[in-house]
């Protein structure tokens, strides 16, 4: 079993994402910049195999998902971009037998080490997200490392030190920066917007979060949104739609 840093000392920095579900439209720039960025970088290539064939295989580090309400209030598209979650207990590292998943102390980031990764997929089956990919030209895991070579690169202009997918949306729905740190703008968003950890009850303590959609209201002060999704999730303990929703999220997930 690869053992874990320990990151419970005060003040510990945890690099993370905050997606905001609110204002995703799903566009795929996150996933292409991710995709174009980390082809030339840490863990390069992302080879494609066969991409215009029946069956292309590639490994692609940040995944765009689109989730489909119904309701007599309407439809609702809820986009859903998924990607490693940089868990502070992530049991991708703890199942490699060789050590190549590892989550450094210094910023929480999990990486995995192409020199010696053996792809036995272990990692991809612990991982209850789906961040894991496996590469099948390389024979190796490939996953997101949050553009490691990029945020610490000097020879970037400052705005660009920040990962591709943050860098690349066009509607601000992604957010880069400590959350070990209360005191940091996405500390303070999440906090704000009631951002929340994905399957919590595992205890893997996802350091990236998701901020829920706001309530949509019709003409009459009705949540649509609640409607929209009731029936869809689990009704959270003070009914509020950010629960229900993430549950919906979670049993996704679990499918």
């Amino acid at each position: 079993m690869t053992s874990l840093p320990d990151t419970s000392a005060p003040g510990q920095k945890k690099l993370g994402l905050v997606i905001d579900l609110d204002i995703c439209v799903g566009c795929q720039a996150c996933a292409v910049s991710c995709k174009e960025w980390n082809t030339q970088g840490y863990s390069a290539p992302l080879i494609e195999d066969d991409p215009y064939g029946a069956e292309p295989m590639g490994p692609w580090l940040n995944r765009v998902h689109a989730y489909e309400t119904h309701s007599e209030s309407g439809d609702q598209v809820v986009h859903f971009p998924r990607s490693c979650l940089h868990c502070e207990q992530p049991a991708c590292v703890t199942v490699c037998p060789t050590g190549a998943s590892y989550k450094r102390a210094e910023d929480g980031i999990v990486l995995v080490n192409p020199d010696t990764c053996i792809g036995c997929k272990l990692c991809s089956w612990a991982c209850p997200y789906g961040a894991r990919e496996y590469d099948h030209v390389d024979g190796v895991m490939k996953k997101c490392t949050l553009c490691v070579d990029r945020i610490y690169n000097e020879h970037l202009e400052p705005e660009d030190r920040m990962p591709a997918c943050v860098r690349a949306c066009p509607t601000g729905a992604r957010h880069f920066g400590d959350l070990g740190d209360a005191d940091s703008d996405v500390s303070r968003l999440v906090s704000a917007r009631g951002g929340y950890d994905l399957l919590p009850e595992m205890n893997y303590k996802p350091v990236n979060k998701y901020l829920p959609p706001r309530p949509r209201r019709d003409g009459g002060g009705n949540d649509l949104q609640a409607e929209a999704l009731d029936g869809r999730a689990v009704a959270g303990t003070d009914g509020s739609v950010s629960e229900r929703f993430f549950a919906w999220v979670d049993s996704k997930l679990s499918d």
